[in-house]
């Protein structure tokens, strides 16, 4: 049984109740987090309030000494976040599991510590100097979702340390465990009061409401559901809150007519079902030329029926359960009407407990519910076309932007047709592979702002410019 306290300004804090966390692949209670209300939330944005006095005065070098600390503390405690990832969340340690996560964690951290935004010089003559300035905004509140909970949360965090932001971070009530031991190790290499953490069961205090209104709070880091981001950037506006929102996606793939079906099957396979379905820029619609739409169907079907599901801490297990039972039932409800009007290829009803097995459906179009509505689990629907123009029009016709791809064996015309898509980042002949140099983002419903690279660092701070 896992239990953790809370950490705030640097040591354990006790509450006086618990909830209970429940392993997806079981049903099981694998931990028990606190319950933490408006009084917990004000201790720890005055401790990271406190802190940020000296943080955000330390010199760039000791801030990047810092995060690479913190990179080897995740590299030192990898296995034991894995397994508390797998016994949380659901998905196995091994595959594209909670071992690969821990590893993009690392890598994340390690490369963002080597990022630095120094000072600009916008002017230097007989007129004046004038130099741009990259200062830290203040206190970051992080509200972290359930389906990455450890690398969003590096996600998040690592680039406020390292432009001399203070955190306080609010993991999902679903997979608060592997945050609540990450703050943990964190402390035992930073200063204290530099990040917080608290936690709750959503109950009778909403803490990402008390977040996104709480006026000690500068800037909020939120990833999850385009229904939630719009709250926070509601509860956000009273206090003129820096906002980076990293929101929901139904992002399309489209196969063009040159494509190789036997090819691009495991890419396609890996480009839906990455992390069960269960992640915002997988791939949840995807448009088929009708000269290759069966063979590309039939690769599908051949690849995703070996791909091995089961209790994540089976070694064996590739893919594991839906997290939850509100995400499995909103699954559930858009397979069975997906089934009613298309053709089921593969899977199509639900197993036992939360697992959902990897389903297919051909035959769907625009309108259909499991196209229009991001599903966030494993269920693919495949949409024939006949002209390049339609499924980029039909690719387009959502309100949501976060990601896309093109498959193609001709390069040059997946990217002109690529660059089309209303979406953050496409990707050619793969879907998803986001990376640390990269700047991440939605456009339309999908969010405000991006994360990573530079212009992710950048996020984190306020410019100011000084004449002299």
């Amino acid at each position: 049984m896992l239990s953790f306290e809370l950490t705030i300004d640097g040591k354990a804090h006790a509450t006086g109740e618990t909830f209970d966390v429940l392993n997806p692949s079981t049903g099981e209670v694998a931990g028990r987090a606190p319950i933490a209300g408006k009084a917990e939330l004000d201790a720890a944005v005055a401790a990271a309030e406190r802190a940020f006095k000296t943080w955000s005065q330390t010199a760039d070098d000791e801030l990047k000494a810092a995060c690479e600390a913190v990179t080897a503390k995740i590299a030192e405690h990898a296995d034991e976040l894995a397994q508390i990832i797998t016994a949380e969340q659901g998905k196995p340690l091994n595959g594209l599991g909670s071992r690969w996560e821990v590893g993009g964690a690392q890598a994340w951290a390690g490369y963002t510590a080597g990022l630095s935004l120094p000072m600009k010089v916008l002017q230097d003559n007989n007129e004046g100097r004038v130099e741009l300035h990259r200062k830290p905004v203040g206190v970051v509140g992080s509200i972290t979702p359930w389906n990455f909970p450890l690398m969003i949360a590096i996600w998040h965090v690592i680039p406020a340390l390292r432009t001399g932001n203070t955190v306080v971070i609010k993991p999902s009530p679903l997979t608060p465990l592997s945050t609540l031991r990450l703050v943990q190790i964190m402390n035992e290499v930073l200063p204290a009061g530099v990040v917080n953490v608290v936690t709750g069961d959503d109950g009778a205090e909403n803490l990402g409401g008390l977040m996104s209104a709480h006026p000690g709070i500068a800037k909020i880091v939120f990833t999850g559901s385009c229904a939630t981001g719009q709250k926070v950037m509601r509860s956000a506006a009273e206090t003129m809150k820096r906002l980076t929102l990293e929101l929901g996606g139904n992002d399309a793939g489209i196969v063009l007519p040159d494509a190789d079906p036997a090819q691009i099957a495991e890419g396609l396979f890996w480009g839906g079902f990455i992390n069960n379905g269960q992640t915002c820029a997988a791939m949840k619609r995807l448009y088929v030329h009708e000269s290759i739409h069966d063979e590309v169907c039939a690769a599908l079907v051949e690849f995703a029926k070996t791909i091995p599901v089961g209790d994540g801490m089976d070694e064996g297990s590739i893919l594991g359960p839906v997290q939850n039972r509100m995400q499995h039932e909103k699954l559930s409800r858009l397979v069975a009407e997906a089934s009613e009007k298309g053709d089921v290829l593969l899977g199509g009803a639900p197993g036992e407990g939360l697992f959902f097995p990897p389903t297919l459906i051909a035959g769907l179009q625009n309108g259909d519910s499991l196209v229009d509505e991001e599903q966030f689990g494993p269920a693919l629907p495949i949409i024939k076309y006949s002209d390049v123009e339609d499924a980029i029009a039909m690719a387009n016709a959502n309100p949501a932007g976060l990601g896309g791809s093109v498959w193609s064996s001709d390069i040059e015309a997946a990217r002109k047709v690529g660059q089309r898509l209303e979406c953050g980042s496409v990707w050619i002949n793969k879907h998803g592979m986001v990376q640390p140099n990269a700047p991440f983002g939605g456009v339309k419903a999908s969010g405000i702002g991006v994360e990573f690279g530079e212009e992710g660092l950048e996020e984190y701070t306020n410019i100011q410019v000084l004449f002299s």
